[in-house]
This record gives C-alpha cells, sequence and structure tokens, in this order.
C-alpha cells in the first residue's frame, strides 16, 4: 500500500508495528487464560479420582474424554494462533516492502526537488546578468538619449531657420480647405419640397479624397454625374477635430515672433463652420464662445495661448501684446471695444486710411494691452457681444459682418548689435524692461519721454537706443456669402446680404488683380479690403481657411468657394517682408 501524500512514512510504519504488538499481547493474553483454565481442570481431576464410590474405569472414561476435550480445544487454539501469526508474518513483510518503496520514493522525490532548485539558482544566477546587462544598456541608453537631446536643440535652432523658408517654398497665400459634417439643420429645408427631392438635396456630395484633394459630384438632372477635384494645401475631412486644423496652423505663429505679420481669415458659404472653426462653439445666451471644452475651441483661442506660449519663453520684459476688435458691417468699421464715458463697451463707427507709408491704419482704433491668453480671449468675448447677427433659414445665428481680431506685438530691442560686455548686456535688459513697462502705460509715450526718467547719461543713452518692432497678427472670421433665394431674408437683412457678397467680390477682385499683377489693385471697392490691405498685398503671411457644406443643396456656393480658394492659391505676391531686428556681431 503506498501512503497518502503528505503523511509521514515512519510514523505509519511505527503505527502498524504497534497494532501488531497489541494483537500479540491479546493472543498472549488467551494463552495465560487458557492455561489458567486446564490447571482448573487438573484440581477438578484430582477431585474427581478422590470421589468414593467412583469406578476406575468411569473415572478413566470421564479423564479420557476430558483429555481429549482439552486437546481439541488446545489443538483448536493453536491453529488459531498459527494462523495469525502467519497473517502478523504477511503483514510485517508487506510493511518493510512499503518501507523500502517509500524509501526509494523519498530518495527519488528528494533528487528531483534537489535538481529543481539547483536549476532555479542558474535562472536566478542567468536573470541577474541579464539584469545587470539591461542596466548597462540602459545607462548608454541614457547617455546616448543625453546626446540625441543636445543634437535636438541644435537642430531646433536650424529648424527655426529652415522654416520660414519651406513656408515662403509653399506660397504667399496659402489655403486649407474644412468640409464639415452634415448637420441636422441641412434636412430642415426653409421651403417645401418632396421628400424624394428633399432625400436628394440632403445628399453629401463634397468629399475629401486625400489630405490635398477635395473631390465634389456635380450632378444635374438628365446629365451624367461629373466629378471634380480640387487641390489645396491641406484638406480637412468632416471628422477631424479642432486640434488636427491648429496643428497645421499654429507653425505660423512662429514667424509672428521672427519678425513676420501673419493674417488668417476663414471664408465660406453662410453655415459653413467658419465661426466653429475660428472661435469654436458659440453660447446660445450671449453668442459668445465657450471656453469649458478645451478641445472644441478654435483657431483665435488656440493661437492666443500659443502665442502667449512662445512669449513666455523669451526674456521677460521684451514683448507686450495689444489687441483690438473691429467689425465690417454694411461696408461700414465698428470698434467693438471702445467705450463710453462710463466705460461701457459699444460698438463705435471708424474710418480706415492710408498712410504716407502706403499702410492701412484705422485713426483712434482701441488698442487694449493684455498680459495673458485670458485676458484677450476676454475682450474677444466682449467684442463678440456686439457683432450683429440675424437668423436665417439657413442659420439660425448667422454673422452679418466681417469679424477682424488683430494681436499686436511690441518687440523692444536695442539698434547697436550686442557687441557689448556683460555689464552693458545687464543694463540693456533692465532697461528694456522699463521700457517695455513704461509704454504701455503711457499709451506708447515717445522715446524722449521714457528717456527723462534715466538716472545717468549712460541709461539715458540706452534708452534713446531702443527700437520697438511691431508685428501683427490678423484673425478675421468673414460673413457668409448668401444666396438671397436659399435664405429666404427680406429688408434689413437683404440688405446686410447685399453688402456681404459685394465686399467678397471685392475681395475676390482685389486678389485677381494681384494674381493677374495688374497695375492697379482695387483695395478701395470696400471697406473690408481696405482694412487687410496690408495683409492682402504682401505685407504677411497669409492662410486662408475655406470652409464648405458637403450637402447637395449647397453645391453652388461650395463650388464658389472653392473657386475662390483655387484663384487665392494661383496669387503670387512675391516674398514677405521682415521686419527689421538688430543683427547680433561677435564680441571683440
Amino acid at each position: 500500500m503506498r501512503p497518502r501524500s503528505g503523511i509521514d512514512p515512519a510514523s505509519v510504519w511505527a503505527q502498524r508495528l504497534r497494532q501488531l504488538e497489541r494483537r500479540l499481547r491479546t493472543k498472549e493474553e488467551r494463552i495465560v487464560v487458557l492455561e489458567t483454565e486446564n490447571a482448573a481442570l487438573h484440581l477438578k481431576l484430582a477431585e474427581y479420582q478422590g470421589f468414593a464410590g467412583r469406578s476406575t474405569n468411569e473415572v478413566l472414561q470421564l479423564y479420557s474424554a476430558r483429555g481429549q476435550q482439552q486437546k481439541l480445544q488446545r489443538s483448536s487454539v493453536v491453529t488459531q494462533l498459527h494462523a495469525a501469526i502467519k497473517r502478523l508474518k504477511q503483514d510485517l513483510k508487506s510493511l518493510h516492502s512499503f518501507a523500502l518503496e517509500l524509501s526509494k520514493d523519498f530518495q527519488r522525490q528528494s533528487k528531483t526537488y534537489l535538481y529543481q532548485v539547483l536549476t532555479a539558482v542558474q535562472e536566478i544566477q542567468l536573470q541577474n546578468e541579464a539584469m545587470q546587462m539591461f542596466q548597462i544598456k540602459a545607462f548608454d541608453l541614457e547617455q546616448s538619449l543625453q546626446e540625441v537631446t543636445e543634437r535636438y536643440e541644435k537642430e531646433k535652432q536650424k529648424r527655426r531657420a529652415l522654416h520660414n523658408s519651406l513656408v515662403e517654398l509653399r506660397g504667399n497665400i496659402r489655403v486649407h480647405c474644412r468640409i464639415r459634417p452634415l448637420l441636422p439643420f441641412d434636412t430642415a429645408a426653409g421651403y417645401s419640397i418632396s421628400q424624394d427631392r428633399q432625400r436628394s438635396f440632403s445628399e453629401k456630395v463634397a468629399y475629401a479624397a486625400d489630405d490635398e484633394t477635395v473631390l465634389v459630384k456635380c450632378s444635374r438632372p438628365g446629365h451624367a454625374s461629373v466629378n471634380k477635384t480640387f487641390q489645396f494645401e491641406r484638406v480637412y475631412n468632416d471628422s477631424e477635430s479642432q486640434d488636427t486644423v491648429f496643428a497645421d496652423v499654429a507653425p505660423l505663429l512662429t514667424s509672428l515672433l521672427d519678425g513676420y505679420n501673419v493674417c488668417i481669415m476663414a471664408y465660406g458659404q453662410t453655415g459653413s463652420g467658419k465661426t466653429y472653426t475660428m472661435l469654436g462653439p458659440q453660447l446660445e445666451e450671449n453668442l459668445a464662445f465657450s471656453l469649458e471644452d478645451e478641445m472644441e475651441l478654435g483657431i483665435i483661442p488656440r493661437a492666443s495661448q500659443e502665442v502667449f506660449r512662445l512669449i513666455s519663453e523669451k526674456p521677460p520684459g521684451s514683448y507686450w501684446i495689444e489687441v483690438s476688435v473691429v467689425e465690417v458691417y454694411n461696408n461700414e468699421i465698428f470698434d467693438l471695444l471702445a467705450k463710453d464715458s462710463c466705460g461701457k463697451v459699444f460698438g463705435v463707427k471708424r474710418d480706415v486710411v492710408t498712410t504716407r507709408e502706403g499702410k492701412s491704419d484705422v485713426p483712434l482704433l482701441t488698442h487694449e494691452t493684455v498680459e495673458n491668453a485670458s485676458e484677450f480671449l476676454h475682450l474677444v468675448n466682449k467684442g463678440l457681444q456686439l457683432r450683429v447677427r440675424h437668423p436665417t433659414l439657413v442659420h439660425a445665428h448667422s454673422s452679418r459682418s466681417h469679424l477682424v481680431v488683430t494681436l499686436t506685438i511690441t518687440t523692444i530691442v536695442s539698434e547697436d548689435n550686442f557687441g557689448t560686455s556683460w555689464e552693458e548686456e545687464q543694463t540693456s535688459q533692465r532697461l528694456n524692461k522699463e521700457a517695455s513697462c513704461t509704454f504701455p502705460q503711457k499709451m506708447r509715450d515717445s522715446k524722449s519721454t521714457s528717456s527723462s526718467r534715466a538716472s545717468s547719461p549712460a541709461q539715458l543713452e540706452a534708452i534713446e537706443k531702443l527700437k520697438q518692432v511691431k508685428t501683427r497678427l490678423q484673425l478675421v472670421d468673414l460673413a457668409g456669402s448668401e444666396c438671397v433665394g436659399m435664405s429666404g431674408v427680406t429688408g434689413a437683412a437683404l440688405r446686410e446680404t447685399s453688402f456681404i457678397n459685394r465686399s467678397l467680390s471685392a475681395l475676390a477682385d482685389v486678389l485677381g488683380a494681384i494674381a493677374e499683377q495688374r497695375s492697379h489693385v482695387p483695395y478701395r471697392n470696400s471697406k473690408l479690403t481696405r482694412l487687410l490691405q496690408d495683409s492682402l498685398g504682401g505685407d504677411a503671411k497669409l492662410l486662408v481657411m475655406l470652409c464648405i457644406s458637403p450637402d447637395q443643396k449647397y453645391l453652388t456656393e461650395s463650388m464658389q468657394s472653392l473657386g475662390f480658394g483655387t484663384r487665392a492659391r494661383q496669387v503670387q505676391r512675391g516674398q514677405v517682408k521682415k521686419k527689421n531686428f538688430p543683427v547680433p556681431s561677435k564680441a571683440k
């Protein structure tokens, strides 16, 4: 018999021996009892012999019978004892064999466990060696990472120098196209048509074939469908997020701090998603844009955050930022940050003029100094609350004016080429900070006013050498072009539509004149083109964000917008002018 797993063989064997000894003692006690009975019988026999009157024969017979009876009893007991002893010997033999088998099994398991322990020790040693190798590799990788990081910093400096060249090689006017998804109001037509025609009217006809191509399915009753394609620098399909759109816009903001003006404008028919792309989702109660969902923020709030992030990497005190918000409504310019005598913001009509240098300017335009993106967005939201909107059959919150948000960055630099000692550089930086604090607070007083505060001739001379370099970021949300029959506008809204379409036509005429390199460019045909004259004429890196609807019923307006973008790509304005920064010279 094999012991159960987990039982000590020695204890089993000892228990078995105790059982056999107990049974042997029982048998011996039985023998003693039988011998006692035999002695008693002998006494009785002696008594019987002593009985008088018994005959010898009877006694002999009785004695013989008793002897036979005892003999039979003794032989029976002996037979039982022999059988018990035989069984005990068999049990002892089986126990002995079990003990031998148990001992062999124990030795076999001991060898197996010992082998497993040795194998585990070898594996641990191998793992320790591998861990040491990993540690060595990790140390080498850390060193390599440090070297790569140093190389990355150097390449980052080179990238900044190559970035502007790359942007220029891709064209002065960049055109991106964004196709919005189908929305619920696309199927809610403002006029009654049959259900079959309604379904065909709500068919999706504009697609992003790839990230540079727009495919439009043009079909007319009784004619075969024709596919037309339009190529742009970047095309976004209806599922791409605001993050993706801004990721392609953000590199232009680097150029802003490198001394270039930048202009980003959204163009398209009403309801195509221009305001969503530029600002983000709008709140119903005040028509401002919501800042709660950062993932849905548009280009304007994201651009302000990126600009302030880039400025935070520059020396403190060398930049300040001003913002202005205007709208072009019915061919008139309104200052949306102007305040009355009580400090309440209200729109004030302004005019645009051309300076002696041939630049466009808006006299008396309100410029507010901001120190962070939150202040900038607060002012933009104030201006948006004054922007003119009117519901149409196409869009419930249709913008009836062109919104122009201008962010002006003023950089304070020194005219001498930084070839100075360390002490002079520290003095120059400190004076830059003083000047950057003085100019915004005093509404950009002349340098003589700032220099009069210098406490020494050295400081006076340093302040006189300071120079202000201004770069400008214009963010334009154009009003949408409209088909009067589809929008259903009447009265004042109809007049607004007329001015919107005329100003957009004037914008297309200006780009066409520049593309054809005409001697006369009709900037004066609209206040919008006069306001954007510098950006359109080549003084800024210009990005046009086309926004189109994929719906069949807006096909005419979408084709017009795609045609506008195609013409804009053909404009060759020459290289954009960079604002003059002093070139650092090597220290002698």
